[in-house]
């Protein structure tokens, strides 16, 4: 049922680790003077260079002390097509990262008396037609507890720019049916996060991006973050790649999106640094009062010394993450134009490095990893060792998808359905709960034309998800 996207390819790889020592590197301080462990940068580099044998990374590397960058490097290209390399000074996408610019322009407005943690969304937006939205309030929407899902749905990338901003998005999200009672449960939600963005532009009558260049752009003066009219920064920010489920190099040019209050906006290494480094410490985005109140603020300051909270950030083809070492004032930021969850793998072995503790290993992400052993060894390996073979692979998102995109891959990438076939059927192993894997495998079979296994799939999907469309569809329409 999921079918993956296609888009321009590249046959020329190329990961040049540096160009000029001026635009793609800082001087560094000794490991005796930051407490880092000895040999720091030459372990650093290593590390790196084991993600670049694999060819899965490029981009920014940046760790400091107290604000003060001790190791800052670039690799590899911001754009392949025009061997253009990645700098100290290229833009990247942050992602989910600038949810927190959102989070924080709430609770601004929260000590400002303009709301509160239960006010309802409806006293700002109106017109929604699920009456359980009556009961989601701004609390439910800042922690992923409204029931709202995600607005990135089949065909939302070839919509126009008009349509994919904070009112129409808005719009749509009014029409939507929560998956769950507001409160009882969390999933993830870029429509909460948008939902967040129409209600700052509501109680404080000016645009959401107006409202973050005057409360965090411009306090903090980041010289280097946009939030708006990005089109002009063309030759001065990274290109995203993603590696298809067939291991082929893909731009993802066709699944760029506007900024917006859940994600999108460009950075640097240095800006993202210094937003979150005033997040945790000052009083200039929020102030103690706010903090000591805040549930987050809360948790991160019962960690353990030498903890660190992970922020992250991530689509097709970019990734960025942070760890800051709350105890020691020590930031470690990955930024990468390739697809996640690489930035997180290696911000979190440079951790463990600063811990004086051996990083992990990188590996190919996991479906390139599954694709690799099924056609080396086959199903029966994958079927033995599958949780070895994916463990690289974003823990939020479900593994089912795995074996499903890979095998729509070899449906619509290699025109081979047979092998299709033997991807979902493991699949349905795996995964026997999970009616999309054998929607999936009802349709290889009806492509193959056996209209027989076809049915028998379907129906199987039906018993456990009685109400999905597809193959409510399918065995309609076969009707054997």
């Amino acid at each position: 049922m999921k079918k993956i996207l296609f888009a321009i390819l590249f046959t020329t790889i190329l990961f040049n680790c540096k160009n000029n020592k001026k635009d793609n590197q800082t001087a560094h301080a000794s490991d005796e003077a930051t407490g880092l462990p000895e040999s720091f940068e030459a372990k650093v580099d290593a590390l790196v260079k084991q993600y670049q044998d694999l060819e899965i990374f490029s981009g920014i590397v940046l760790v400091a002390e107290k604000g003060n960058p001790v190791y800052h490097k670039a690799f590899g290209l911001a754009d392949r097509e025009e061997n253009r390399p990645n700098e100290l000074t290229t833009l990247f996408d942050i992602g989910s990262m600038n949810k927190t610019f959102t989070s924080i322009i709430i609770k601004q407005l929260i000590a400002e008396g303009k709301l509160n943690y239960d006010s309802k969304l409806t006293s700002f937006i109106q017109g929604f037609e699920d009456p359980n939205v009556n009961k989601v309030d701004i609390d439910h929407l800042l922690n992923h507890e409204s029931g709202f899902g995600d607005y990135h749905r089949d065909g939302y990338f070839d919509l126009p720019k008009s349509e994919k901003t904070i009112s129409a998005i808005t719009d749509r999200a009014k029409e939507d049916e929560l998956f769950f009672e507001p409160g009882e449960e969390n999933e993830y939600s870029n429509t909460g996060y948008i939902l967040l963005g129409a209600v700052i532009e509501k109680v404080t009558g000016k645009s959401y991006f107006d409202n973050v260049k005057e409360r965090i752009i411009e306090p903090l003066n980041l010289e280097n973050t946009y939030v708006e009219n990005l089109d002009r920064f063309e030759n001065q920010r990274a290109i995203g790649y993603l590696y298809s489920p067939l291991g082929v190099l893909e731009e993802n040019d066709n699944m760029q999106d506007i900024p917006n209050p859940d994600g999108g906006f460009l950075s640097t290494t240095e800006d993202v640094m210094k937003f979150y480094r005033s997040y945790y410490y000052d009083d200039v985005l929020l102030t103690e009062d706010i903090k000591s109140e805040d549930s987050y603020f809360q948790q991160i300051r019962e960690l353990p010394k030498g903890k660190a909270p992970l922020s992250a950030g991530g689509f097709e083809g970019f990734n960025t993450a942070m760890y800051h070492v709350l105890s020691d004032d020590r930031s470690i930021i990955v930024f990468a134009n390739m697809d996640e969850p690489i930035a997180e793998k290696l911000a979190l072995g440079i951790l463990m490095i600063t811990r004086g503790q051996e990083p992990d290993q990188p590996k190919l992400p996991a479906i390139q990893n599954v694709n690799k052993a099924f056609k080396e060894k086959g199903t029966e390996y994958i079927e033995n060792n599958f949780d070895e073979l994916t463990t690289n692979f974003h823990p939020e998102d479900p593994k089912d998808i795995i074996l499903n995109d890979l095998g729509y891959a070899y449906i619509f990438g290699a025109n081979d359905i047979d092998s299709a076939i033997k991807l979902f059927e493991l699949n349905t192993k795996l995964f026997p709960d999970i009616a999309n894997t054998w929607d999936s495998l009802g349709e290889a079979y009806y492509k193959k034309g056996d209209k027989k296994n076809a049915l028998k799939n379907y129906k199987k999907a039906l018993e456990i998800r009685p109400d999905l469309p597809s193959a409510k569809e399918m065995v309609e329409k076969i009707k054997i």
